[in-house]
């Protein structure tokens, strides 16, 4: 009795790659063959089915309803199988944030978590919007309640994100702020991530009618911060991130800070919870936050 014959590992892995991404060329970068080699295996795939798998047009390639359900459970395969990996031999942890986190909160204190911690690796992972934490293999993610988690992450919310206007003292000066109706008539800066973060704080802090219009914007926050503390500007951020920079005196903050209507969350890898170093990392994250991010008395 003869058997119909199976698809091959890479045929499925690749189809499920263009399938996700809509793109074969994405799908031959993220796996880091040729464009070719995707489309052969995409065909191949098609050819022992007998059905077609995708629709090919000029600006997307989109899974017929056939092959959205052969890519969805594909996916669940590659993600049990990364799972199972990491339960048998868990690599190194990784931790994911955004750019700004890292460079203004975490690298600042990072160095006493290995101190606490000898010995555990921790790898770093870029991001601050929606990821899949099996298929990048990430363990931990600090992540703002502005992004939506996935449905299989543990969510663990922390603390309310605290946010202020800041500027440099010159700024400041040279600006005469003093009261918020004064900020009509400043530069106001913002981040490009959080468009509306002026008139959050605006209603955050009592000043729910400034009208408050945004003269420039920054791609990240650390780009923001920085183009504060040159006085450029003005610009609201959230205090745990600027916390050295008040400290030393190149930032100040006129009318401190107030809790906004965001939170800070964790975000926690199912299949890597009941690591040791897993829960290691969440609970100093946990600590850390919670002592950073809340209120303190940083006004200029």
């Amino acid at each position: 009795m003869s058997s119909s014959p199976r698809p091959s590992f890479n045929a499925l892995r690749a189809f499920e790659a263009t399938a996700r991404l809509r793109s074969m060329a994405a799908a031959a970068a993220e796996l880091c063959v040729t464009h070719g080699a995707i489309s052969r295996h995409v065909r191949g795939l098609e050819e022992t089915l007998g059905l077609q798998l995708l629709t090919r047009g000029p600006l997307s390639t989109d899974p017929t309803p056939e092959g959205l359900r052969l890519a969805e459970g594909v996916a669940s395969a590659l993600s049990l199988i990364q799972a199972t990996l990491e339960q048998v031999k868990p690599g190194p942890l990784s931790l994911s944030c955004s750019a700004s986190i890292l460079t203004h909160w975490l690298i600042p204190r990072v160095g006493r978590f290995h101190k606490a911690h000898p010995g555990m690796e921790l790898h770093f992972n870029l991001n601050y919007g929606p990821v899949d934490v099996v298929r990048e293999n990430i363990g931990v993610a600090i992540r703002n309640t502005i992004v939506t988690p996935p449905d299989d992450v543990v969510v663990r919310e922390l603390v309310t994100e605290w946010v202020g206007p800041v500027c440099s003292p010159e700024y400041l000066s040279s600006a005469r702020i003093r009261k918020h109706a004064d900020l009509k008539g400043a530069r106001l800066l913002a981040t490009k991530t959080r468009l509306q973060a002026w008139d959050e704080w605006a209603l955050a802090a009592g000043s729910p009618d400034l009208s408050l219009s945004v003269r420039e914007s920054f791609e990240h926050f650390y780009v923001l911060i920085q183009a504060a503390a040159c006085g450029l500007g003005i610009a609201p951020v959230p205090r745990m991130l600027v916390l050295n920079e008040l400290q030393s005196g190149r930032l100040v903050a006129p009318f401190g800070f107030v809790p906004g209507p965001h939170k800070l969350t964790l975000w926690i890898a199912p299949h890597l919870r009941s690591r040791p170093e897993t829960q290691a990392l969440a609970q100093w994250l946990t600590d850390e936050l919670k002592e950073t991010a809340g209120p303190m008395d940083t006004g200029a």
